[in-house]
């Protein structure tokens, strides 16, 4: 059911496809749009091939579960890539099963529901330091103070990278997911020729840097077992083989930007939505451990940091009365998805209670879904029972500003105004 006496935000014609559709917030109401009127549909673009894009939950679900006839071998995102391309900076990401499947079982220990619990302490000690910084101050930038410090500080642990390098790794990994964004990168990838970097992960000179970087870290532990997730990605597999020297520096630069972007922009979207909804900060004091798990969930489902993954089409498909060709790219919108009225009632409203939640923030349902979905649903969780503790109201202190990208959707300045608990 649809949301009653709410404006659906956004332009309702968007050109999905622009950047600069998104640098105002999501279009909403064009995705709404499509999931009403033309919900499997052909997208034209004037500077490459064309595309499906799909915006229904359930098509989506569908697809993405298909992996023998919707590949991901082609790569992930809307860009289009030669096959030398692809091959140089293939994360396992860009696999199908059976090679996704030996990669994600070999790293799956690491980030398993069991494992990451046990980092609790840890995230809430980063936690409780972060705000606590931060709210000396009455008024701040909820992103700088906040958001993106714990994603990185967290993963630096897990990791096991030092934690005087984390900074500039954060501006890196910004450089590389937000290459679209002139605020973080100088290389803009529609604005600049960036064919020098064509090899280099999101065609990106920091991915360069990256790689350089992960080289050192890799020769730190070739000799030393340093028991943290690194030395896990250089250890054998179960059937002796290892990754290569490349597999291991896209797989590096993809921890780095994937592990801590998303998070940040879950965080940025949750404190907006404190913002937007006031009696919000109320109902998040008085939950439980139960209720919390379902509050996560629904601040997940509203976020929705990854809007999009694609999929190539590797042989000719009947879907709904549509012909789909096989080399068709088939673009599956998460962000579409998670506001499908027909499975969420009133999705243009935060319900905290939400029961069944099947959002598709982690692309669920597939054998790509995210690997670092528990500890991102724990940090989120833990950085919001602390700050409602000792927050007493948070208000908005200027305009925010939103990622320029048809990609990663997500708040990336929000200037607010806290009255602490006394």
């Amino acid at each position: 059911m649809a949301d009653l006496n709410v404006t659906i935000p956004g332009d309702a014609n968007a050109d999905i496809t622009s950047h600069d559709a998104y640098a105002q917030g999501v279009p909403h109401a064009t995705f709404e749009r499509l999931r009403q009127k033309s919900p499997i549909c052909w997208v034209d673009r004037s500077d490459g091939p064309g595309f499906w894009a799909i915006t229904r939950h359930e098509d989506i679900l569908t697809i993405n579960r298909d992996h023998a006839r919707f590949s991901s071998a082609h790569g992930i995102r809307m860009e289009d890539q030669t096959p030398d391309e692809v091959e140089a900076r293939r994360t396992f990401q860009e696999t199908d099963p059976p090679v996704h499947t030996r990669a994600r079982i070999h790293l799956n220990r690491a980030f398993s529901k069991k494992m990451i619990a046990a980092y609790e302490v840890q995230v809430r000690e980063l936690a409780v330091e972060i705000l606590d910084n931060a709210l000396l101050e009455p008024q701040f930038d909820a992103v700088t103070m906040i958001a993106r410090k714990l994603p990185m500080r967290m993963l630096g642990r897990v990791v096991g990278l030092p934690d005087e390098d984390l900074d500039w790794l954060v501006d890196k990994g910004d450089s590389l997911i937000a290459n679209t964004d002139p605020d973080f990168t100088d290389h803009v990838i529609d604005q600049v020729n960036t064919d020098e970097y064509r090899f280099y992960p999101f065609r990106s000179p920091a991915g360069k840097d990256l790689y350089d970087y992960a080289e050192k870290q890799a020769a730190l532990r070739r000799d030393t077992n340093k028991d943290d997730l690194l030395s896990l990605f250089l250890a054998p597999m179960k059937n002796g083989e290892t990754f290569t020297d490349l597999e291991f520096k896209n797989a590096f630069a993809l921890l780095v930007s994937a592990g801590n972007d998303t998070t940040r922009y879950s965080i940025s979207a949750s404190i907006k939505a404190l913002i937007d909804n006031p009696g919000l900060l109320s109902q998040l004091r008085t939950l439980d451990e139960a209720q919390w798990l379902l509050a996560v969930e629904e601040m997940l489902r509203w976020a929705s940091p990854t809007m999009h993954f694609r999929r190539t089409a590797i042989e000719d498909v009947e879907f709904k009365g549509h012909h789909i060709n096989a080399g068709d790219k088939v673009i599956l919108w998460f962000i579409s998805a998670n506001r499908d009225e027909t499975v969420f009632e009133q999705p243009f409203t935060i319900n905290i209670n939400r029961t069944p939640n099947p959002h598709l923030a982690f692309g669920q349902g597939s054998v790509h879904a995210c690997l670092g979905m528990w500890l991102a649903r724990l940090e989120l969780r833990v950085v919001l029972q602390e700050l409602v503790k000792r927050v007493h109201s948070i208000e908005q202190s200027g305009p925010e500003t939103y990622l320029r990208s048809n990609f990663i959707g997500g708040i990336k300045s929000l200037p607010v105004s806290i009255q602490c608990v006394q």
